[in-house]
């Protein structure tokens, strides 16, 4: 059964994670670990954001969203997804997937080391740290309250796309005012961390078993990652797919969370298809129950099943 969890809580860890059909589970005090051939895979939270409901939901249709949100039990005015951070062993790895928020985003967020530390993880034992892409909540973490590195002893690695869009000195001035401050904030991390960093394009196997597939719209060099081991596989899916209620129902909506918001839902879109068609599970970075589950088609569109339910 899934466990019940508050995101916020800084020792919740893998939560609402059942067995998935072709995954085996043990469980364990903290939570539930997930066996993927020979690959062990978590969810681990780094907390929450608390974000205005307009940052989503500004300029789609009233009826229809205001039906959506109602049920899914989600407020118009104020959203508060979890961050649901990937952590995935192998033999001879210890690989994250994005390295959370930090101490200076939001106070709600940056929990991920107290997390790993529920599972007798130090940052330090980190092998290797996966972005999806550069957003605060994702990026801002690799470094610590006094600007040093926090995962000192692993290789970094991201799409080398989003490496050349956040670190060229014109994003500053055409991101637009809201996100400005990313900007700054990404391309300061980023090279400080610059002598750790190598880049991947799309399609690569970055690592054993680990594919990076581009999903664009986000950010421009959005990226998710496939681990597979034979006919088992998860998806990574960082923001490409971003709540658990109108990009399922409404997928094709245009979000404005998303950069590029309207080849974000065309990503959305293909992407959710591909999920159910190709039976893949689903690990979302801001789904909830830990964000692990999988996808199925509705009448109209798809909705997220969180393991466990």
């Amino acid at each position: 059964m899934g466990m019940v969890c508050n995101m916020v809580n800084r020792r919740n860890l893998l939560c609402g994670m059942g067995a998935l059909p072709l995954l085996g589970a043990r469980s364990l005090w903290a939570g539930t670990t997930h066996q993927l051939g020979r690959h062990e895979i978590y969810s681990v939270s780094d907390g929450n954001l608390v974000l205005p409901g307009s940052l989503f939901f500004d300029g789609l249709p009233e009826e229809e969203l205001g039906s959506i949100l109602a049920s899914a039990g989600v407020a118009r005015d104020q959203v508060t997804p979890p961050c649901n951070l990937t952590l995935l062993k192998q033999e001879d790895r210890l690989v994250l997937f994005d390295a959370g928020a930090g101490p200076a985003f939001m106070p709600s967020a940056g929990t991920v080391l107290d997390s790993l530390g529920t599972l007798g993880i130090a940052a330090e034992d980190i092998t290797h740290v996966i972005f999806t892409h550069a957003h605060p909540d994702h990026l801002w973490g690799i470094l610590d309250d006094f600007d040093e590195p926090v995962f000192y002893q692993a290789e970094h690695m991201i799409a080398e796309t989003e490496w050349r869009y956040w670190t060229d000195p014109n994003t500053v001035d055409s991101i637009g005012a809201q996100r400005a401050s990313f900007a700054v904030g990404a391309a300061r991390r980023l090279q400080a961390v610059a002598d750790q960093m190598t880049f991947f394009k799309d399609g690569d196997e970055v690592l054993s078993g680990v594919r990076a597939h581009q999903t664009p719209g986000h950010t421009p060099g959005h990226t998710s990652f496939e681990i597979r081991d034979g006919g088992q596989a998860l998806l990574v899916g960082g923001d490409a797919i971003g709540n658990h209620h109108v990009a399922f129902a409404r997928p094709d909506w245009a979000s404005g969370a998303d950069q590029d918001p309207d080849l974000g839902a065309q990503t959305r879109t293909r992407l959710l298809d591909q999920l159910v068609t190709d039976d893949i599970a689903l690990l979302g970075f801001h789904l909830p129950d830990g964000g692990l589950g999988r996808v199925e088609r509705t009448d109209t569109a798809y909705r997220f099943i969180p393991e466990g339910t």
